[in-house]
This record gives C-alpha cells, structure tokens and sequence, in this order.
C-alpha cells in the first residue's frame, strides 16, 4: 500500500523534519521505543570520541580542570533544568533516578518530623514504591505508605480526609504505562495546602513534555536521562531541588562531592553551599558527556513545535488504529485526548507480548508491559508522518493474518 498524499504533506509541513538527520537509526527499523532508551545522536557520537580520544586520552587527568569535567554535574543539570521550567542552580545530573529520589525523599521526611504518611499512587513505577519501602523500613519510625488510585480525585480525597498526616507525595508526572499526564501545577498546589512536600517524578516528561517546575512551586523532582533526553542506556539521571530545599537538612548520602571543600580531604562532613550538596560521588564524565550533547540537541528545538508534534503524532497513531485494526482485540488505555497524554499511547491486548514480538521481527519496535499491555512511544526529532502510517499498517497486517490463521 502507497504512503497516502496525505502523510506525505504532514512530513513535507513538520518544522521539526530536518532533526531527523541528526539520528543514527537502523535501515528498515521504525523505532517506537524512544520512550524506553532514546535513539544515538550523530552529534553523541562525535562527542564520545573527542571526550575518549582527547580529554582522557591525551589529557588525562588534567582535562577535570581544562575540559572542566569537575563541573559536568551542574553544567548538564543547568541545561536539562531549562527543559523543565527551572532557573540555573537548581537541577544536578547525577546518580539513578532511583538514588536521586532515595536523597529527595529522605530530606522531605526530615523536615515533617511530626507526620509519618507517604502518599503515592498503586500504579506508579515500581522503583519509585520500591525506594518509599526501603525509606519506610530504615526510618524505623512508623512511617506509613499511603496508595490510592491514581486518579487526581482519589490524590485529592486522600489529602482532604488524611492531609495533617501526610509528609510527602510522590508521584510520576506522565504515568509510565497509561501515559495520562497529571495536572502539575494543581496537584502540587493541593498537596503543599494541606502542608506535604510535592515530589514528582520525571522521567516520561523530560524532553518531550512541557514542564514548569519553578513556575508550580515544586519542591522536588527526578527523572532519567535515557528516555526522552537520548541520553544512552543508564545515562545519569537527573535532581530538581528548589532554592528553598538547599539549605536544610543534609541529604542521607553524603559523600565528597557534596562536600563544601571536596579537595581539602578534611574530617567531617560540610555540606556544600547550593543545589551542590545533593552530589555524592565521582561524576561519570563519559556518560555525563553523551546525555550533554544530546540535551544540547534538543534545546535547539522549540519545546512547543516538540509537544505539538508529539501529540500529532500520537493522534495519528490512535486514528489509523482505529481505521484498520477495529474489532482485533485491541483497547486504547491511554486517554484519547492526546492533550491529557504524554508521547507514548498503550494498547491492551490478551497476547500482547507474541504480537509485539511479531512487531518487532517486521521492523517496528516498540515493548510490553505485563500483563497485556503493548506500549508505542513517539519521539518527534527522529519520528515522522510516515513511520506512524508504516507502524500501523504492520500492525494491521500481523493481526489479519493471526486471525486469519487462528492465532
């Protein structure tokens, strides 16, 4: 089947069609995974092999003062901060996100010595719940994990019948599997009302999704730097503390680049001045490098040109599903409003995992989530109008021919 006129005029129309280029994807491969671990950027790779070849390479250790490495955390950390809506000095790349939401959380319990409930959502991604148990569990001081559904009523109910209890709400801004979107700016708003500290995560939004930490009054946030930043696998992820948050008490992992006076090696511990002290160990200059001249990338692109496509694109995708795989087993989970959704849409279906195998072995990639569900994402530098119609139109014809077959 010809690519319809249609989609040809879409991609002839995209303001964002020439970062295309910019990518290094397979011949043949349409990647619908970028919400997993985002594509390799020329521009990564060139940066790679001057960091390895001349930094490290002929520097050596000179180059953590002359190629400035000593400062790869918060020059990287500033420039994801102005894809999240945050003023310089508030944003470290550093650690896992999991490490990073362990150091926020544990600041946030410290300054509610006198309220014991951690409020989240049942559905949030598991790491996140994982980090609250184990917070829980070395606290020793009955502290509670409060789960509801992950409506915005339900977050709401939970703080108006338990509000004076509740220390610190943490949840994940673009819901992993569902992609529905929470309305930032409100919830944190409800939550701070009613006296608990606001702690989003943001590893689906980063990048893709417009964000105003500074302008919602977060408190904290995390994130990933492999998603939607292009950063690479298990690139560092990345903190938001704000302004108000960096001087009280110390974060539980202090270690010595956190330290006032790293390099005097001095007994005792002194916390650093500034979004600093929530450093802990050595930073990772290679990967810090990758996740740079990735993040580099995306800032030359408008944030709105990149939401306005990823919601096209997303559309686009929901509108051929419907048009050639009705009555399939297929069942939107994401919202259909694309406004209400981040840049990937989930479908569920009871053989979801052999089908997105079949998927993959045609081409299109994308992945699971058990225990049905398939999850398409859409990454609108290196995506057009025209792998949303090729994607679907595989989809469309594994699913004919498993019918047709009985399978």
């Amino acid at each position: 089947m010809s690519l319809p006129a249609e989609i040809e005029a879409l991609d002839r129309a995209d303001p964002l069609r020439e970062f295309r280029a910019q990518f290094e994807l397979p011949p043949g491969v349409t990647y619908l995974d970028g919400n997993s671990l985002g594509a390799l950027s020329r521009r990564t790779r060139g940066r790679l092999a001057s960091v390895i070849d001349a930094e490290w390479g002929r520097g050596l250790i000179t180059s953590w003062n002359d190629a400035h490495w000593i400062a790869l955390p918060q020059r990287v950390g500033d420039k994801i901060g102005r894809l999240i809506g945050a003023a310089p000095g508030q944003v470290l790349a550093a650690d896992s996100t999991t490490v990073n939401l362990y150091k926020v959380l544990c600041v946030a319990l410290q300054a509610h010595p006198g309220r014991r409930v951690i409020l989240s959502e049942r559905g949030n991604f598991p790491t996140d719940l994982y980090v609250i148990e184990g917070a829980i569990a070395q606290l020793g001081q009955g502290h509670e994990l409060l789960l509801v559904d992950g409506t915005e009523d339900a977050i709401e109910g939970a703080l108006a019948e338990r509000g004076r209890e509740i220390a610190t709400v943490v949840l994940t801004h673009v819901h992993y599997t569902s992609s529905r979107v929470y309305d930032m700016e409100h919830v944190t708003r409800t939550a701070q009302a009613c006296g608990a500290t606001m702690i989003w995560d943001l590893s689906h939004s980063a990048g893709v999704v417009p964000v105003q930490l500074d302008g919602c009054e977060v408190d904290f946030a995390v994130g990933c730097g492999y998603k939607h930043l292009n950063g690479g696998p298990g690139a560092p992820a990345f903190l938001y503390a704000a302004r108000e948050w960096q001087q009280r008490p110390w974060q539980p992992i202090a270690g010595w680049m956190g330290d006032a006076r790293p390099f005097d090696f001095h007994a005792g511990y002194e916390p650093a001045a500034g979004i600093s002290r929530y450093l802990s160990g050595t930073p990772s200059v290679i990967a810090l490098s990758a996740l740079e001249s990735s993040v580099d990338l995306i800032l030359e692109a408008p944030m709105a040109e990149i939401r306005r496509k990823s919601v096209a694109l997303g559309d686009l995708f929901v509108d051929l599903v419907e048009r050639h795989c009705a009555g399939m087993g297929l069942e939107l989970v994401s919202p259909r409003d694309g406004r209400l959704r981040g840049s990937h849409v989930s479908y569920r279906h009871p053989e979801s995992y052999p089908l997105m195998q079949a998927l993959i072995a045609a081409g299109v990639i994308g992945d699971c989530r058990p225990p049905d569900l398939m999850r398409f994402g859409f990454a609108p530098l290196y995506l057009s109008y025209a792998d949303i119609w090729q994607a679907v139109m595989r989809l469309a014809e594994i699913l004919q021919t498993r019918r047709r077959h009985g399978g």
